[in-house]
């Protein structure tokens, strides 16, 4: 059995009926995105449970082997080469026990949306385009399709009902815009509608991105 991840919740209301899990980034850890849930427009909405993951630690191989908070190790500045296929599967199974346990506390995946920034959008990719039942949506920031070759072959056709929502900054330098673009390119050659923004940012967030995000989820979850 899969040991939970520690995680911050945070509620906008009495017995919530839609889970999101909002991964962060690199380095980061749990309380990154909280500050966020202020930020957002989430009126007319029904009460959401915002689930804040912290991924485990681990040495980081393109930072010297310094201990941080990961969700897999990164070997190579070129993203695609030399990926971390059994730390991005290791983290897959605790965001699954995750989802996991908002089934058991009365929320269907159709409820459930996966949220992630840069590391954390690979791993709601990685995880939410496996899933058998389709979730509510897969918001993705300044992230990419990790181990795309494996994912090509590994999709569900009951994920392909599960929206996509993908946005990056052009100037980003960490991961350029151009893998993030190539990923948005397979998604929908292999059957998803996903929504994408492009913004003058760079590795970061934005308040132009902020009402998008708060848009789609009153879409997603009308």
């Amino acid at each position: 059995m899969t040991a939970l991840l520690h995680t911050i919740e945070q509620e906008t209301g009495a017995n919530p009926t839609v889970a999101i899990i909002w991964m962060h980034g690199l380095g980061a850890d749990a309380n990154d995105f909280v500050p966020m849930l202020h930020e957002l427009d989430l009126a007319g909405l029904p009460p959401i449970r915002f689930i804040f993951p912290n991924a485990d630690t681990m040495p980081v191989t393109i930072n010297g082997g310094y201990v941080m908070r990961a969700w897999y190790d990164i070997v190579a500045t070129d993203l695609g080469r030399q990926e971390d296929e059994a730390g991005l599967r290791a983290s897959q199974r605790k965001v699954e026990a995750l989802i996991a346990r908002e089934n058991a506390r009365g929320i269907p995946n159709q409820r459930i949306i996966l949220a992630g920034f840069s590391q954390g959008c690979a791993m709601t990719l990685q995880t939410g385009l496996r899933q058998t039942t389709a979730l509510a949506g897969l918001m993705c920031l300044s992230g990419y399709v990790p181990i795309a070759a494996q994912a090509a072959a590994e999709h569900t056709p009951q994920s392909q009902a599960t929206p996509i929502f993908l946005v990056h900054g052009r100037m980003d330098p960490v991961i350029p815009i151009a893998r993030a673009a190539a990923s948005r390119d397979l998604l929908q050659q292999w059957g998803y509608q996903v929504e994408w923004h492009e913004y003058a940012m760079q590795h970061a967030l934005c308040q132009e991105e902020v009402a998008h995000i708060s848009a789609w989820l009153k879409r997603v979850l009308a």
